[in-house]
């Protein structure tokens, strides 16, 4: 079982527009409304294999209600926290040609006690558990060290932990050994202080945060591919797609297939880049199925491809 950690959920709403005009009426064409937050992601992306997942969240007024519901439509036991603040709603806007606008809220302020209650939470939802995935950015109220004491308690209760957060939240969870971490290309860039030109230059940056306490560091670098850096070494893989549909969710459906390996070696890589590249080829946030995947199309290698460019943006 994964249990996944989401300190700042929301309900993502997904409008589909004929073209988007400053200042005009829009009637969409299409909408839908969706659990979201990288933690949420990841569960969604787990319940659609068909394994049992847990997912941990703040959960407030009438927003948090219904994203509760969803949680239960799309077969995840929700592990809701009240607090006093409403949930936030964040709104993305598809045009025709698959250019995305999107308005993300800041969340609802969390009080000490209501941090404490979801740390409590997690330890009570955590007997049995595989992976405990801490996923996204912290809401107004929790400290930067917030994730670092997570990682510390579930690592005393002997619960493997995969973080994807940046920032100062991410530096300061380094001390308490994180099993996995999950940044992106600019998450990379952001945690070594300079910018990343190229697949060497991410393994370089990846090497420094292990030294820094990251048991071992999954990086999306986009279009290039991903990067695996762990103990027994490092690997790199990618995959062809054809055409990119939506790339919201990519990088949270790549962890989830990355847990369900196993979270370690080349097969756990191969399986994270098969769920990224079957994800950006779905609508919105829609987290892929067994049937979506294509292992075949995945090329995964130790022989790292150090001069090869990053030059798009990763999910």
């Amino acid at each position: 079982m994964i249990l996944t950690v989401t300190p700042n959920p929301s309900l993502d709403r997904t409008y589909e527009l004929p073209g988007l005009t400053r200042g005009a009426v829009l009637r969409a064409t299409a909408d839908r409304v969706d659990p979201g937050g990288k933690g949420i992601n990841v569960s969604r992306a787990v319940a659609a294999a068909g394994h049992r997942t847990v997912a941990v969240a703040p959960l407030g007024g009438p927003e948090g209600k219904l994203l509760a519901r969803l949680l239960g439509e799309h077969g995840i036991e929700a592990a809701g926290v009240p607090i006093a603040g409403s949930t936030r709603v964040n709104i993305t806007l598809v045009e025709p040609e698959g250019t995305l606008t999107k308005v993300n809220a800041a969340g609802p302020d969390i009080s000490e006690a209501e941090a404490e209650r979801l740390l409590d939470a997690v330890r009570t939802r955590s007997a049995g558990t595989e992976w405990i995935a801490c996923c996204g950015s912290l809401p107004r109220g929790l400290p930067p060290e917030w994730y670092a004491e997570l990682v510390a308690r579930s690592h005393r209760a002997g619960t493997r932990i995969a973080l994807d957060t940046s920032g100062a939240a991410l530096v300061a969870a380094l001390r308490e050994r994180p099993d996995v971490i999950k940044p992106n290309t600019e998450e990379l860039a952001e945690a070594v202080g300079r910018p990343l030109a190229t697949v060497g230059d991410a393994l370089k940056a990846a090497q420094e945060l292990c030294e820094l306490g990251a048991r071992s560091v999954l990086a999306s670098l986009g279009a290039a591919g991903q990067l695996l850096v762990e103990g027994s070494g490092a690997y790199f893989a990618g995959a062809r797609v054809d055409a990119v549909r939506s790339n919201v969710g990519a990088g949270d459906a790549s962890l989830a297939g990355f847990l369900a390996a196993g979270g370690t070696g080349h097969a756990a890589l191969s399986a994270a880049v098969a769920h990224g590249a079957a994800a950006v080829q779905l609508p919105g946030s829609v987290m892929p199925a067994p049937a979506d995947l294509d292992l075949s199309a995945v090329v995964t290698t130790s022989d790292i491809p150090m001069d090869l460019a990053l030059t798009e943006p990763s999910p």
